[in-house]
């Protein structure tokens, strides 16, 4: 398939190599060493997960979405996970590219194949265990098993601990999820969602159970919803000017979240990307669905 673009292995890395000389010069790259084991990681809870396992020296560039911890943004940038060229990765000469199963386009991955470097398709599933399996498939091509399978041991204890105390909770307030990707309303999260599920994981319901996926806010949905909490991200609560403005907004403001100033902002990349810090990402949201819960301490923050 590939093929038909730049058959044969030599002939793609070297025209992609030879277009992404031409980006490094004009200063829309930058070149990296190129270790014969480096690694690209596309997507931020692979990037954590690297981190976490001690291999963060294997890598040699990253994806726009990986922004913890914070030794990760020294690192050349490749862009943004669905918007990737081939190009720029193919000049860092990797021997790997990790890249969560939303990466793309997939022309991109496939010219990146042609010219002769692994991708590994990271799958993203929004549960505790899609969490383990991304941190085992991640452990094994970095020949970093023992400590993957530690990882793994830790991530579950956070979690089973956690469920433990959110389990003992009285109420279970319905959340409505708002994220702000640009113009145009917000969007809002249905079911089969990173935020429904990291909302039932902290002890709550999704307010909109009538779609799947995420859809442009409806305003009449959005006051039939009647939430009891807003939960947005921190940029979604920036670029939408401010909890007060959120919460005064015509169709959120007869709703009980906005009558007793319930709105949540958390990072993106915390509350969404089921990634190790999981366990943190579920103390934080229940501990403010939930305030006279007494939660346990997370083991794991990848915070190397």
């Amino acid at each position: 398939m590939a093929g038909r673009w730049l058959p044969g292995c030599r002939t793609a890395r070297a025209a992609a190599v030879g277009l992404a000389a031409m980006l490094i010069a004009s200063g829309d790259v930058d070149a990296g060493d190129g270790p014969e084991n480096g690694v690209v990681s596309v997507g931020g809870a692979v990037t954590e997960i690297v981190f976490a396992l001690g291999a963060e020296d294997r890598l040699v560039a990253v994806d726009s979405t990986s922004q913890h911890p914070e030794a990760v943004r020294h690192l050349p940038n490749v862009g943004y996970l669905r918007q990737l060229a081939a190009e720029p990765i193919l000049a860092l000469n990797p021997s790997l590219v990790l890249a969560l199963s939303d990466a793309g386009p997939p022309h991109a991955l496939d010219l990146i194949r042609q010219a002769g470097v692994p991708v590994l398709t990271v799958p993203h599933e929004p549960t505790p265990a899609g969490v383990v399996r991304k941190v085992a498939i991640v452990a094994e091509a970095l020949d970093r098993a023992h400590a993957g399978k530690s990882l793994a041991e830790r991530i579950t204890a956070d979690l089973e601990r956690l469920s433990a105390a959110v389990n003992r909770r009285s109420e279970t307030p319905s959340v409505l999820f708002m994220f702000s990707a640009g113009g145009g309303a917000p969007l809002v999260a249905g079911n089969d969602t990173s935020a429904a599920a990291i909302i039932a994981l902290a002890g709550g319901r999704n307010a909109v159970t009538g779609y799947d996926g995420f859809k442009p806010l409806n305003p009449e949905a959005a006051i039939a919803a009647a939430p009891d909490v807003i939960l947005v991200t921190t940029g979604t609560l920036e670029a939408l000017g401010g909890a007060e403005v959120v919460l005064s907004l015509p169709y959120l403001a007869p709703s009980p979240a906005a009558a007793a100033g319930h709105l949540i902002a958390m990072d993106a990349l915390l509350l969404l990307g089921f990634g190790p810090r999981i366990g943190e990402a579920v103390h934080t949201l229940a501990s403010r669905l939930h305030p006279d819960l007494v939660l346990p301490p997370t083991a794991v923050r990848a915070s190397r």
